[in-house]
């Protein structure tokens, strides 16, 4: 018989597996993030607090940005305060986190009393946005 057919009926299974395209999918994957993860924190910029522990935002968030000049920004819209109560109200109802952003140069009361506000909207619970603290090498704040 021919040199390349076997009698004993074995077949031989490819040996190699190409990762080529897997490469090519990955890096695709690798530029796609690059590129869309600087758009995914957008907002009014306020200079923030900082802490040591930090929390994930979910999808559905609701932001209140008071900036240092004292304006109140339900996610990227300005809200004049006297329909800022009724904004809340709606967003209550909807069960909806509320994540507030206040501008640390901001004097305690000024935040306190917008957190009073949202519960006198009917928002219970109310998260600070923070950034987290730069340490040094030993393990203490750099302040």
């Amino acid at each position: 018989m021919a040199g390349n057919i076997r009698q004993s009926g074995e077949h031989r299974g490819l040996a190699e597996i190409n990762v080529t395209p897997l490469v090519d999918v990955i890096l695709v994957l690798l530029i796609i993030f690059m590129v869309s993860a600087p758009m995914m924190q957008s907002g009014i910029d306020v200079n923030l607090p900082e802490t040591t522990t930090g929390a994930a935002l979910e999808e559905q968030r609701v932001i209140v940005t008071l900036t240092a000049d004292r304006k109140i920004y339900i996610n990227k819209d300005i809200i004049h305060p006297k329909l800022f109560a009724e904004k809340m109200a709606k967003l209550a109802t909807m069960k909806k986190e509320v994540f507030l952003k206040a501008d640390k140069t901001l004097p305690y009361g000024e935040v306190i009393r917008l957190i009073g506000r949202l519960k006198k909207a009917g928002i219970e619970n109310v998260a600070l946005v923070t950034l987290p603290v730069e340490e040094e090498e030993n393990g203490q704040d750099w302040r």
